[in-house]
């Protein structure tokens, strides 16, 4: 089982999205939490200036972004759509 952590910014981010994509967004961090769903997330390594970071697909359109600090906690970032990563 995989701990979160939430930056400051992921939870602002977080806070000004409506509520249902909130509830989407909170099962997916619980999915999230177990290794073997990360196929199923798309839980993928980033490139260029996000090479230190991961991501994984809330739904089609929106990301979150994350760090692993060691194997089994990983830090929450950003969450957003595609912009998130510029």
């Amino acid at each position: 089982m995989i701990k979160i952590g939430y930056k400051p910014s992921f939870v602002r981010q977080f806070k000004r999205l409506e509520s249902d994509l909130q509830e989407e967004i909170i099962t997916k961090i619980e999915l999230f939490k177990d290794r073997a769903n990360h196929k199923i997330l798309k839980v993928h390594k980033l490139k260029g200036a996000l090479k230190d970071f991961h991501s994984f697909s809330v739904n089609y359109k929106f990301r979150i972004v994350f760090e692993f600090e060691t194997k089994n906690e990983a830090v929450l970032l950003s969450v957003g759509d595609h912009d998130i990563y510029k």
